[in-house]
């Protein structure tokens, strides 16, 4: 059977008594920024979601409603526990029902570089084409085209590099939007669907 968590299926129990429970991690500020960019009421997937803090607690405290989708059982039960009254489906995010509507922004925090180039060539242009008009993009990913082990996972983990992240964004039809970098030293891709 392949795991489509990427190897956090089996590590979920560490991750969640560690990082699962951050409330103010690295990047909690840069998450908080951008959810502050939306109108309260606006509509964003949380896409690699795991327990849901603290990304989709950022966006709720925001005033926002959240969606959000993880292919670990087992986080995707510490996320039902966190944030009952939250849609949240167990499936990998390529594959996602949750594609079948529309987002104001779509946010991807610690997960692109774990999928495979094929599959982060797909999700790109997916996630663009389920973004509003006006709808934005966030996601992480190292700035150099680099292939390395997940210190937690121990899985094959890659960059596309900032020129090909780039090239994806825009032609997936949205225009690149400011980049930046956490705390942790985590850049962030920024895209924006045209109004």
């Amino acid at each position: 059977m392949i795991d489509e968590s990427n190897g956090y299926e089996s590590i979920a129990e560490i991750y969640i008594k560690g990082r699962g429970r951050a409330v103010n991690g690295i990047g909690s500020s840069t998450v908080r920024a951008w959810a502050g960019s939306f109108n309260k009421g606006s509509i964003i997937l949380d896409l690699g979601c795991g327990t849901g803090i603290p990304v989709t607690k950022i966006l709720l405290e925001a005033g926002l409603n959240a969606y959000a989708v993880d292919a670990s059982m087992k986080m995707v039960e510490d996320f039902r526990q966190n944030f009952p009254y939250v849609p949240v489906a167990c499936e990998s995010v390529e594959r996602s029902s949750f594609f079948d509507r529309s987002f104001d922004g779509i946010i991807a925090v610690g997960l692109m570089f774990l999928l495979s180039e094929e599959t982060q060539r797909v999700l790109i242009p997916k996630m663009a084409a389920a973004l509003n008009p006006g709808g934005k993009l966030l996601f992480t990913a190292p700035l150099d085209k680099v292939e390395w082990k997940d210190v937690m996972t121990e899985k094959d983990s890659r960059s596309l590099g900032a020129e090909q992240y780039r090239y994806l964004v825009s032609a997936s039809g949205l225009s690149i939007g400011e980049e930046f970098h956490d705390e942790g030293g985590n850049h962030y891709f920024n895209g924006l669907r045209p109004s």
